[in-house]
């Protein structure tokens, strides 16, 4: 029997008990044996050495909560308008938006993304005005990071049927200024429609590309499972077409949304998804905003505003969802950005339990970013459990304790610390692409609760560099109901691992520094960063 034995560094097994084997060794896609040096051979006698010269071995990265392959769809298709791609201005943002312009056929989109205007010296949203300046010949789309608001261009609003006499939707809203004329600003889903669905303007061959961009580099970040968390119909006929063809060198957890289910299991698409590396996992619901555009739904108001935020479903509809998803055996995702919107979806949740008790639904919220004391009690009373948002420490931080939630609140995002201290089983995520898929910076950033203005927000939150790293390994499986397949180094489980430069546990206070030095996807290594040198560090 050959195979591939790793020695010669730290192991963290992120098993029950933690344990530090001195080996593991892999057969086929499988990890056959872990303990000492000696064992291991024992029983992998024809297997090669891998050695790590120091360097640490940990099961493969888990992505709890994202939007794959949307990062790819950004910056391949899209006019990329992020801090991160050199907009500081938003005369940056309409050069950038121009030169795509220039390159794109009268009358096709001209679309923008990753824009966040709490990076720009301006620190607003452009204007239709200003969009029409750009061009009005295109239709001009610029979406927000976080996914729940744009801007048009007066010929976009034309093509969408928005006009002065549109009414706000339920759980949206076209903004306007004081004469009541329309700002080209829009809000929430329900009210940007079809420009607010990852599928928009998407075709096979784009989609192809986009997905093949994404794995290579959620691969180079040591993830091996990715999620899409907002699975609509068209999305999901994209998604089978890739799994059709085989393995397309990524798993993947697809979400789809709430509202197409009983159909899509019981004589749609869900009915004959093939088996493989693409699955249909939990169904998504969804029930208020984001919090730079004060839309997440909280029971105190914004710091120096009555702004509650608003929910994007009524409860009646929210208990009804749940109620169907509940009764059908389906998990549930929600998103719950707000304190309020947490409320709602766990008294839901309740019911849906009074009426037909589920011992092990593993219902999670998503983001969860204010949540109280109370709430993460009550989620442990009910069986939910959380995937914490706390890369919003790095990128909001100072915006959440200046700006959006004030001093007070903003220590508790993300509440990592009291969700270890009441026993609940959490994860951590990215949600890329509104940050991106950086589970090192994600962990530390966790443990660390460093802002981007240097700040230590919320110092009582930060958890330990292994707790944090089980919340994106070994927790994210057990999440989705995968952890007899995965997330730690045990005999059985599928042989995906990475090997990082160093130990995170050694150095908590630079864990983001760390670099991925390898990806081993299903026993085959998918990535390496370059070749070792002669001391053996990558």
């Amino acid at each position: 029997m050959t195979g591939t034995i790793f020695t010669g560094g730290p192991i963290l097994s992120m098993d029950a008990a933690d344990t530090r084997p001195e080996a593991v060794g892999i057969c086929g896609d499988r990890i056959l044996a872990v303990g000492g040096l000696s064992n291991v051979r024992q029983a992998l006698p024809e297997a090669s050495i891998h050695d790590l010269h120091g360097r640490t071995l940990i099961p493969a990265f888990i992505d709890p909560h994202g939007h794959f392959p949307d990062s790819a769809i950004v910056s391949l298709l899209r006019a990329d308008l992020s801090p991160g791609a050199g907009s500081r201005c938003l005369s940056d943002v309409l050069a950038r938006l121009a030169a795509k312009a220039g390159e794109t056929a009268p009358g096709d989109w001209v679309m923008g993304a990753g824009f966040d205007e709490t990076q720009l010296t301006e620190r607003r949203m452009p204007t239709r005005d200003e969009l029409d300046a750009v061009s009005n010949i295109h239709p001009i789309w610029v979406l927000h990071t976080s996914g729940h608001c744009g801007v048009a261009n007066s010929m976009a609003m034309a093509r969408q049927g928005i006009d002065g006499s549109s009414a706000d939707p339920d759980g949206g809203r076209y903004l306007r200024d004081a004469s009541g004329r329309l700002t080209g600003g829009i809000e929430g889903l329900s009210a940007m429609g079809a420009m607010g669905d990852t599928h928009f303007l998407i075709d096979d061959a784009s989609f192809a590309k986009c997905f093949a961009a994404a794995r290579d580099e959620y691969l180079a970040q040591g993830v091996t499972l990715a999620q899409n968390s907002w699975t609509a119909l068209p999305l999901l006929e994209l998604f089978q077409k890739v799994a059709l063809k085989g393995d397309p060198g990524i798993d993947l957890i697809l979400l789809p949304v709430a509202e197409i289910e009983p159909g899509l299991s019981r004589d749609g698409l869900g009915r004959d998804w093939p088996d493989g590396a693409i699955r249909l996992g939990p169904r998504k619901l969804l029930t208020d905003g984001s919090f730079q555009m004060r839309t997440a739904f909280l029971t105190a108001p914004y710091l120096g505003t009555q702004v509650h935020g608003l929910p994007y479903l009524d409860r009646d509809t929210l208990f009804a969802e749940t109620r169907k998803l509940h009764r059908l055996g389906f998990q549930i995702h929600c998103h719950c950005n707000g304190d309020a919107a947490s409320d709602m979806f766990l008294d839901a949740v309740a019911a849906a339990q009074d009426e037909r008790p589920r011992p092990d639904h593993r219902h999670t919220i998503i983001h969860g970013q204010v949540m109280r004391r109370d709430q993460i009690r009550r989620c442990a009373d009910l069986g939910v459990t959380i995937s914490f948002f706390p890369a919003h420490v790095w990128y909001w931080g100072d915006q959440h304790h200046e700006t959006i939630l004030g001093p007070d609140r903003a220590q508790d995002i993300s509440p990592t610390a009291w969700a270890s201290a009441e026993g609940l089983r959490f994860t951590i995520h990215n949600d890329a692409s509104v940050t991106p898929t950086r589970p090192l910076k994600l962990i530390d950033t966790t443990v660390n609760r460093r802002t981007r203005g240097g700040r230590i927000l919320g110092p009582d939150q930060r958890i330990s560099p292994l707790a944090a790293l089980r919340a994106h390994t070994i927790d994210a499986a057990w999440q989705v109901f995968r952890e007899d397949e995965r997330g730690s180094l045990e005999p059985g489980k599928l042989a995906d691992l990475a090997i990082l430069e160093d130990n995170p546990l050694a150095r908590p206070d630079t864990i983001g520094a760390i670099e991925i030095c390898e990806t081993w996807r299903h026993g085959r290594q998918v990535y390496r960063r370059h070749a070792a040198p002669a001391d053996g560090r990558a």
